[in-house]
């Protein structure tokens, strides 16, 4: 049994070709790189969304605030203040010290100081710049540190500005292959852990700990498109906490006025987080006091602390599907707003079902990304809502069009229907009684005067037709029914006013025998109602009008063995077939069309047949399972 009818195949196909279309245009923006900013959007949004964590207690930030340049008096911090803070931090034993801060060149005073500060702790590590700047430009390293105590600072902003991955290592201008400070930092406090720093399993170029694999960037990951994934990359899966690392001064270390558990064993990064020296990156996935910015020292512990919280807690890395599975996701959203927009009937139906789809999206993307999976939610957003409400919108209008054909058709229909049963039917009796020679003058004029009031009865039919709800109907000359009552109610009326219409063979009926049982299983539509009582009519005037000698009428409305019957049967010897033209032998009249086509809507059938040795029959049965055409009326 087919589930769709021709018709809705091919509402589906017309709404499906625009919906493909947009499917279409919004990979094709992505591609080009249209959608590459609103998808940094979200994940900005969704990362700094994401629920409160604790403080990551084994990085210590020694923030040089504006107080602390104000009590020294100069800027940049002279070398000799430099080194006091290194001795007295490797009091504490910390595990490493990072230095963000550049120190190519003396500061005096202090110099020999802190080369001697950098011979004596073996745990400091400086930082450089090792890619050229715009300029050309890059930043030489302390000179008197050792290369395995140095790594580099540079950053990676996109295209908007703003910071969301993180350089491990790379190949300096003379080929040399280095390490970011953020890496020798985790090197260093993993080390004590007893684990190495390798190259991948799965992707040899990556960089691993142990057993965890750190997601190396590739051009497209995620919403980037053709990205410069030089070196070897990470995208930054940002500690969502206001304070996600404790700060110290450098006047609270010098002063002794901190917790010596804060450093013993830790991590410590000393850096700039004085507002006046703007040291700031631009990062929207984290709250902070000064809105979109973040000292570039907090950027790189919290590349440290996913590093570090990866190995050894087990905290998600940020990571990506596949193109191919990307695009698969972002098709399957478009193919379920193509869905939402034929199903759902009304605007307000629509826009119900499009927006929790849509909620629904952004929630499960929202739970992805806490699990540490990127993917493309704002192409998905895009195909989900344009096809949902567009070609709704679309649908309706072909609906409402639809409906404006189906409703002249009708009218022309239910016009000749009336001018069928009512006025063609006196007149062919006539035709019939005169070629027979049957009627008397008296008689004919009667015929014709019943066939004049059965002409003008049709503006008043069609009037009343055209004005009434679809709730009633006007059968007949004189009759209004109520289509909302039970059908077998309705049928009895039309079978008791249609019987007390001036037919001649009426006039010979002995014998009645009529059942009217419930046939209501499954529900009816208005329009199948008006069908069954047409139905009903005609086959009555029928039988009033060519049942010659009839004597018995039983008429059967009931519903039995998962059946229901309508049957209008008699003993009359019925219309001759010499009087019926050579189309009507063939292919039957006006009313045997109207019976067939109702039962095909009903998925039933219908059989109009001689009976012997006289008589005939007339039979309308559908089945009380719900069928195909039940759900789409």
């Amino acid at each position: 049994m087919k589930l769709f009818t021709e018709e809705e195949i091919q509402t589906w196909r017309v709404g499906f070709i625009p919906g493909l279309v947009v499917i279409g245009v919004v990979i094709l923006f992505r591609l080009t790189g249209v959608l590459q900013s609103l998808e940094w959007i979200a994940l900005d949004s969704f990362l700094r969304w994401r629920p409160e964590e604790s403080i990551d207690k084994r990085i210590l930030i020694v923030g040089i605030n504006e107080q602390d340049i104000q009590r020294i008096s100069t800027y940049p911090i002279p070398d000799r203040d430099l080194a006091s803070l290194l001795r007295k931090l490797a009091t504490y034993k910390p595990r490493a010290i990072g230095i963000d801060i550049v120190r190519d060149l003396p500061v005096e005073p202090g110099y020999t100081d802190l080369v001697a500060a950098f011979q004596a702790i073996k745990t400091v590590i400086g930082i450089e710049k090792a890619l050229p700047d715009q300029d050309g430009n890059t930043i030489n390293p302390p000179p008197t540190l050792p290369p395995k105590q140095v790594g580099f600072a540079d950053a990676i902003p996109d295209a908007d500005g703003h910071i969301r991955r993180s350089l491990l290592g790379t190949s300096n201008l003379e080929g040399e292959y280095k390490f970011s400070l953020a890496i020798l930092l985790a090197k260093a406090y993993l080390s004590k852990e007893g684990i190495s720093l390798t190259n991948g399993t799965d992707d040899p170029i990556a960089m691993q700990f142990g057993t965890t694999e750190l997601t190396r960037f590739r051009p497209n990951s995620g919403g980037y498109v053709r990205a410069d994934a030089g070196g070897n990359q990470i995208l930054i899966n940002f500690r969502s906490a206001r304070k996600p690392f404790r700060i110290v001064s450098l006047n609270d270390i010098q002063t002794g006025n901190i917790d010596p558990s804060w450093i013993r064993d830790r991590i410590v990064l000393i850096g700039m987080t004085s507002h006046s020296v703007k040291d700031f990156v631009n990062v929207s996935a984290i709250p902070s006091s000064t809105p979109g910015l973040v000292f570039g020292v907090e950027v790189h512990a919290h590349t440290v602390s996913q590093i570090i919280s990866a190995v050894l807690d087990g905290r998600p890395l940020l990571r990506v599907w596949s193109d191919s599975w990307e695009y698969i996701w972002i098709m399957v959203w478009g193919f379920l707003g193509i869905s939402l927009a034929k199903l759902t009937k009304t605007p307000v139906q629509n826009l119900l079902s499009v927006s929790v789809a849509g909620i629904s999206l952004v929630g499960l993307s929202y739970l992805l990304l806490i699990w540490g999976w990127w993917i493309p939610v704002v192409p998905a957003c895009l195909v989900l809502t344009v096809n949902g409400f567009s070609i709704n919108a679309f649908y309706l209008y072909h609906q409402t069009l639809k409906s404006r054909i189906n409703e002249r058709q009708y009218m022309i229909d239910y016009t000749f229907d009336i001018i069928h049963n009512g006025p063609l039917q006196t007149l062919a009796r006539i035709l019939s009684c005169t070629q027979d020679q049957d009627l008397s003058d008296e008689q004919l004029r009667s015929q014709l005067e019943q066939l004049n009031q059965e002409l003008r009865a049709v503006y008043e039919s069609v009037r009343r037709e055209t004005l009434t709800e679809d709730s009633s109907i006007h059968i007949g000359i004189d009759l209004d029914l109520d289509l909302q009552q039970p059908t077998h109610e309705i049928l009895y009326e039309v079978y008791s006013n249609t019987l007390a219409l001036n037919f001649p063979c009426f006039q010979t009926i002995q014998v009645k025998i009529i059942t009217f049982d419930p046939i209501d299983s499954p529900p009816l539509s208005i329009e199948q109602k008006r069908g069954l009582c047409r139905f009903m009519e005609e086959a009555l005037c029928n039988v009033g009008k060519y049942a010659k000698g009839v004597t018995r009428l039983k008429v059967t409305c009931t519903q039995t063995e998962g059946m229901n019957i309508i049957r209008i049967q008699d003993n009359g010897l019925g219309i001759s077939s010499s009087s019926q033209p050579n189309k009507y032998k063939r292919s039957g009249g006006r009313g045997t069309k109207q019976a067939l086509a109702l039962a095909r809507q009903l998925g039933g059938s219908f059989k109009r047949s001689v009976l012997s040795p006289k008589g005939r029959v007339c039979e309308l049965t559908w089945s009380v399972k719900k069928g195909r055409f039940w759900f789409l009326n």
